[in-house]
């Protein structure tokens, strides 16, 4: 070989040298040397059928955590067909970008029953922009702002998401939310309704973005999204988990024309706690198929958005007799095999010129003469054991007088009558009626860190929490999981038809037996109103607090 050659080979070999020492310099710094020797010894004692899936399993541990690299938000259909926003999570996952999870929010808006024209295409103008901008601000700002963020940091999101929140609009004090009333000068003065509570236009994208998170903090830790929200609120969880009792709506009863009640929105089992969730929901089906052959046959093929049957009644008896007969004919007993709660929505009732509810058709109760009414009831169906909305929020004076009435005989329940989830918390106190609890609903720009320092404020109090689904469902699940995680005593789901509806309860009956089987279920206590009671003590009967 001539000199020049050999000059080449022996330069070549130096560059190789020196690449191999680098090379081990660099592996040795990443101990990759150890860690193999660690993982080769301690798998052929295992000998595992799959050795380099094994080995795969064992080197992934030691790879850097997930990342968020792009967050995607898009313009999808909700339950009742009305546009939502979906949000999806993309992660870097060992050097390469893989789509964690999604979720879909449900609709923050209400669906009328006569809702005029006009009024119904300004709601869906509205609608239809709040989604557009929403998806407009994941996939520009959020998209890019959220880049290297960690899906595990739910705390550290969620407090970007607020910094990155434009401040909500003031809302005009004058303008009340009455449709189909006239406002003019009350026969009896009554406090005026508070201002419409202000939304953000596109605020989806916060609650969205939220939950998004939470689910792909939940995939990249291999656990349940339940576990994961309740290591979230608890830092360390009881192994030991508490299963939410359903409410099912099983009437939706109208309040136009020939029905003259106009009272009840929703009338809703809650299956005894001796049963499992499983055993339940059948019971519940049991009834509801009885409830269908007691009415009348146009009746049976109408079904509420809120997934369940729609009836007219003339009387605020009707119903409540209707779901005794149904329990007798199976030889059940209202109170002990099953129990009953009701959606009043009394928010819905007020005629601002009389400054009286509209109970029946032409029929009208004060504030006052509402409490009397609902002591009556009560007293007459002692198996109600829960009233939601038994009058507006404004009058305060009325749940104070209805708490000390029926406080220790049913739950006495605020939904519409309180404030949104990200307006409820003022400094450390509770901006609530009184009231033995509070139906959440994950609308909006609602953040998973909200909920969880909301619910333990709640938890402190002694008022109990009920998870709730909005008019405008979607089918994701994630709000059983959250019911779940947080500890709610009850879940507001709807009824048991609609898609939207029953992937929720299926989702609820799934966790019961992954639960059951890991042998971390624990039976609920028994249902007992000692949390209405309770939270009554930090009360008088003059409404001082």
């Amino acid at each position: 070989m001539e000199p020049g050659g050999r000059r080449q080979q022996q330069q070549q070999q130096r560059r190789l040298q020196g690449l191999r020492r680098e090379a081990a310099e660099y592996y040795r710094g990443q101990r990759v040397p150890q860690r193999m020797e660690e993982a080769l010894n301690s798998l052929f004692t295992l000998r595992p059928a799959d050795l380099y899936g094994e080995l795969a399993n064992y080197f992934s541990k030691f790879s850097r955590a997930p990342t968020i690299c792009k967050v995607v938000g898009r313009k999808v259909l909700d339950g009742v067909g009305q546009p939502t926003l979906e949000v999806e999570i993309y992660c870097t996952v060992k050097n390469y970008e893989k789509r964690i999870c999604s979720t879909v929010m449900s609709s923050h808006s209400q669906i009328s029953e006569n809702a005029l024209p006009d009024t119904a295409e300004a709601d869906e103008r509205e609608r239809n922009d709040s989604v557009n901008t929403a998806v407009e601000w994941v996939n520009e700002s959020l998209n890019t702002m959220l880049r290297n963020f960690k899906p595990t940091d739910q705390c550290k999101v969620d407090k970007f998401l607020s910094s990155d929140l434009p401040p909500s609009p003031t809302p005009p004090t004058t303008s009340l939310c009455l449709v189909g009333k006239k406002v003019a000068a009350a026969e009896r003065t009554i406090p005026p309704a508070e201002p419409v509570e202000s939304v953000l236009c596109g605020s989806l994208a916060i609650g969205g973005t939220s939950l998004a998170v939470a689910k792909a903090g939940a995939t990249i830790s291999h656990v349940p999204l339940y576990l994961h929200i309740a290591l979230l609120k608890h830092d360390q969880v009881d192994m030991q988990i508490t299963l939410p009792l359903p409410m099912v709506t099983l009437l939706n009863c109208e309040k136009i024309s020939p029905a003259k009640l106009k009272l009840v929105k929703e009338v809703m089992l809650i299956p005894p706690v001796q049963l499992s969730l499983k055993q339940g929901i059948e019971r519940v089906l049991v009834i509801q198929k009885e409830i269908m052959r007691l009415l009348d046959p146009p009746a049976l093929k109408r079904i509420s958005h809120l997934g369940c049957l729609i009836t007219g009644c003339d009387n605020l008896e009707q119903p409540l007799l209707l779901m005794q007969t149904a329990c007798n004919n199976l030889g059940l007993e209202l109170g002990t095999d099953m129990h009953l709660a009701i959606n009043c929505a009394a928010h819905e009732l007020m005629d601002y010129v009389k400054g009286k509810y509209e109970v029946l058709t032409g029929t009208f109760k004060s504030p006052d003469e509402m409490v009397d009414m609902y002591v009556e009831l009560i007293n007459k169906f002692p198996f109600i054991i829960a009233l939601i909305d038994p009058l507006r929020k404004e009058d305060r004076q009325q749940w104070n007088n209805i708490c000390c009435a029926l406080g220790s005989k049913c739950y006495l329940i605020a939904e519409d009558a309180a404030k949104y989830i990200s307006h409820l918390k003022t400094d450390e106190n509770i901006n609530l009626p009184m009231c033995s609890g509070v139906v959440l609903k994950y609308i909006n720009q609602t953040k998973v860190s909200d909920l969880i320092e909301l619910t333990g404020l709640l938890d402190g109090q002694r008022h109990i929490t009920i998870l709730g689904s909005p008019d405008g469902e979607s089918s994701d699940d994630s709000l059983v999981d959250l019911a779940v995680g947080l500890g709610a005593r009850f879940i507001k789901l709807g009824g048991l038809s609609r898609g939207e509806r029953v992937t929720k309860y299926n989702r609820l009956l799934a966790i019961e037996e992954e639960l059951a089987k890991n042998r971390t279920l624990r039976m609920s206590f028994f249902l007992t109103l000692f949390s209405a009671s309770k939270c009554l003590e930090s009360y008088n009967c003059t409404g001082k607090h």
